[in-house]
Order: structure tokens, then C-alpha cells, then sequence
């Protein structure tokens, strides 16, 4: 294992990893309400942005992990940022024929390029050090990810989302020709944006191939300890799977609090040239929560116990978030970047503990997990055009039923923050000796 004083630099590196990856999956957050806009969607149909970028890793995480035994971690880290480029180029079609299904096609794209990036970097930043310090190590890698995703949000918010309200009012004016151009118009506003992202992704592929970072393939052999059995199969590792449970859940509250609080504030009437700025909010709140993981684990508290603190808060968090009203409500969203910060840094070294040989084929699990982020928001979409039909149908005007649903949908939440509260208790322990 490297030494303490041959890791700055590395880390660094793979910091700038999370950096663009961090940046790549937050602009979502903007990019949802303009998909709907343009492609004129449902709530459930919008949410499959999210639902494609996070699909990939179901997909692509096991091909990932056999790519990284083949070419070794930074070879991997290279090809993932190339294939994340060539994603990026396809919205250049995309926006040109302004269909749906293009743009899915791209963000899947950079997923499976991000699938291939964090396949690599995140066991890597945990086996670069004492796995005692692991959540310390990926709650800086967190900093750097979410600082990232709140300037791309912005960023993005800036491009996408300005003057957005102005063009809708519009649409009850115009006929369907001139609608159309209007919406072409919005359409082609994501070209230069996406082509400077996929040069600079690029040319980072080709950097990353001579950067300094460290050979830790020795870290993952297994050494068995004195009269105990060597572990055959990655099936004889409960709490792996059930951290990987974990994971799929906690991803899926992660992208809902980043993702879906734009909508969330547009649904209260909020203005959208404020509501576009929400997801800086829930990310802001998790690099505070991350800088203070980096100071007290370990040497304070435990990654067990900073779970079980994420959890709990979680839970009370979805509870104001469904019983308050307006942007009181909108700001319980955010905080759920509070609960939501510690929490995948704590669950990786947990869920990896006594792998050894097994920890590549682990990690692409826990990379699969991610696809939590594609499964649970549209389970949140379907559950707001439920409840707003039925508010509907029961005599509710619309802007109220649209505002309420939207609000109820968040009882997602409550179940997974539940689960991942079991793990922080019993789950990280299950099949481990004492």
C-alpha cells in the first residue's frame, strides 16, 4: 500500500476525477426541466434523464470491472473520460433533430463513461491508504464532486433555464409552426455548451494516461489470517450485498434531493430564475457535511457511526420535507444534502472490508448500485402524476394539485432511508467475525 507521504498527489488526481464527474451528473438537475420544456414531457417522462445517465451503470459496471483487470486503473480512467466525450458529442445530433431519444442516447453514453471512471477511482481511493481513513479520503473526493455538480448546475441553470418562463407564456400565443421554432431555438442552446465539454474531457483522456499515480494492485491480494478459511466466491460476503442494497437506495435519495428540487420549487410557483439555483443548495449543504467528515473521521467518530447519524437524519428530513409547505419545504430538500453527504463515503470502505482479491468484482457491484439514481426518481415522477390526476379528478385545481402531489411524491424517501439505517446498525456486520 502507498505510503502516507507518496498519496497527496494522487489524490489530487483522482480528486480532479470527481471533479468532472461531479459536474457531468449534476447538470441534470437543469437539464430535466428543460427536457420537459422541449420534448414536452411528462414529470415521469423527464425523470428518465436521470433514469439513462444511471442506467449504465447496471449495464457497464461488470464489462468495467473486466476492462480494469485488462488495462489496469489508469489506463481505465483514461478510455472513461474518452468515452464521456464522444457522449457529450451526440447532443450536437441531438439538439439539430430535437428527439428525445438522442439525448437519452448521449447521457447513457457519459454514463457508461462515468461507469468506467468511478469503476476505477472509488475502490482505488479507498485501497490508497488505511481503510480505517477511507470515508476521510472519499469525503474529500465528495468536496470535490459536489463543488463540481453545484457549478455545473449553475452553469447549466445559467444556459438552459433563463428566460425559460418568458418562452412558455408563448406557447398559449403562437401556433404549433412558430412553437416549433421557438423550441428549436431552446434545443440548440445545448451545442456549444456540450462541445466545449467534450474537448475538455478529451483532452483530460490523453493526460491522465501520464499522470503519477501509484501501482496498488499488491493491496488487493487476499492474505488469510491464521486457521480461517480462504473465501472462494463473491457470494460468501452478505454484508457486501447488503451495502450494495444500500447503495442502489441511497443513490436513488442522493439524485431525487439534486434533481428533483428544481421542478419541486417550479410546482410551488416558485419563479424559475430562482427555483434554477435550488440544487446549489442540496449540494452546498453536503460539501459543508463532507468538510466535516474529513475532520472527524476517524479520529472522532467512526464510518458506522457517521451512517447511522446520515440515516437518521434522513428519515426526519422526509418527514418536514412532506409537513411543511413552500420553501420551508424546498429547503428540507436541500438539507437532505446533510443526510445524504457521509453517506456514501462510509457505506464504501464498510461494504469492502476483508474483500481482498474479491474487492475489483465488489466495487463493480457497488457501481451497479448507482442505477438506484435511474430506477427510484421515475418511482417518484409516476407517484406525483398519480396523486396530481387523483387531486384532479377529486376537484382540485390544477396548480394546487400540481404543488401537493409534488410534495407527496417525496414519502419515497422514508423506505430506502430506513433500509440504509439497517445497515449502519446490523447490515455492515452480517457474515464478518468479530
Amino acid at each position: 500500500m502507498p505510503q502516507k507521504n507518496n498519496t497527496f498527489i494522487p489524490i489530487i488526481i483522482i480528486a480532479g476525477l470527481f471533479l468532472i464527474f461531479g459536474f457531468v451528473t449534476w447538470i441534470n438537475g437543469a437539464l430535466i426541466p428543460f427536457m420537459k420544456t422541449i420534448n414536452e414531457l411528462t414529470d415521469a417522462q423527464s425523470y428518465l434523464v436521470a433514469s439513462a445517465s444511471y442506467i449504465s451503470f447496471v449495464f457497464m459496471a461488470l464489462p468495467a470491472s473486466y476492462v480494469i483487470k485488462r488495462i489496469g486503473f489508469k489506463k481505465s480512467m483514461s478510455l472513461g473520460l474518452i468515452i464521456m466525450a464522444v457522449g457529450a458529442l451526440i447532443f450536437i445530433p441531438a439538439a439539430e433533430a430535437r428527439t428525445y431519444w438522442m439525448f437519452l442516447s448521449g447521457i447513457f453514453v457519459q454514463g457508461a463513461g462515468m461507469t468506467l471512471l468511478q469503476t476505477a477511482s472509488n475502490p482505488y481511493i479507498t485501497i490508497l491508504g488505511p481503510i480505517e481513513s477511507a470515508a476521510k479520503r472519499i469525503a474529500i473526493m465528495g468536496i470535490a464532486n459536489k463543488v463540481a455538480g453545484a457549478l455545473g448546475s449553475v452553469i447549466f441553470g445559467a444556459l438552459l433555464l433563463s428566460g425559460i418562463d418568458k418562452i412558455k407564456e408563448q406557447f398559449d400565443v403562437v401556433d404549433d409552426e412558430e412553437k416549433g421554432r421557438l423550441l428549436d431555438t431552446m434545443a440548440d442552446s445545448v451545442v456549444t455548451p456540450y462541445i466545449v465539454m467534450a474537448l475538455v474531457l478529451f483532452v483530460l483522456g490523453v493526460l491522465i494516461r501520464k499522470a503519477p499515480l501509484p501501482n496498488v494492485e499488491e493491496a488487493l491480494i487476499e492474505e488469510p489470517k491464521t486457521g480461517e478459511t480462504v473465501k472462494t466466491s463473491i457470494f460468501q460476503f452478505p454484508h457486501l450485498w447488503l451495502g450494495v442494497l444500500a447503495l442502489f437506495l441511497y443513490v436513488g435519495v442522493e439524485v431525487i434531493a439534486g434533481d428533483t428540487i428544481i421542478s419541486y420549487g417550479i410546482a410551488l410557483d416558485i419563479p424559475v430564475e430562482q427555483a434554477k439555483f435550488f440544487t446549489l443548495f442540496t449540494l452546498m449543504a453536503m460539501v459543508v457535511t463532507y468538510a466535516l467528515g474529513v475532520f472527524l473521521i476517524p479520529k472522532y467518530i467512526s464510518q458506522a457511526f457517521a451512517l447511522k447519524a446520515s440515516a437518521i437524519l434522513g428519515i426526519v428530513f422526509s418527514f418536514c420535507i412532506v409537513f411543511t409547505d413552500g420553501f420551508v419545504s424546498v429547503l428540507f430538500v436541500a438539507a437532505l444534502g446533510i443526510a445524504n453527504a457521509l453517506v456514501w463515503p462510509a457505506i464504501w470502505p464498510l461494504a469492502l472490508t476483508g474483500l481482498g482479491k474479491f474487492t475489483k468484482t465488489a466495487s463493480a457491484l457497488l457501481i451497479m448500485a448507482i442505477s438506484g439514481g435511474a430506477i427510484i426518481p421515475p418511482l417518484y415522477g409516476m407517484l406525483v402524476d398519480g396523486k396530481k390526476e387523483a387531486l384532479i379528478l377529486n376537484g382540485m385545481g390544477e396548480t394546487s394539485a400540481i404543488g401537493e402531489a409534488t410534495s407527496f411524491g417525496y414519502w419515497i424517501l422514508l423506505p430506502c432511508y430506513l433500509i440504509i439505517l439497517y445497515y449502519a446498525f446490523y447490515g455492515h456486520k452480517v457474515g464478518l467475525k468479530p
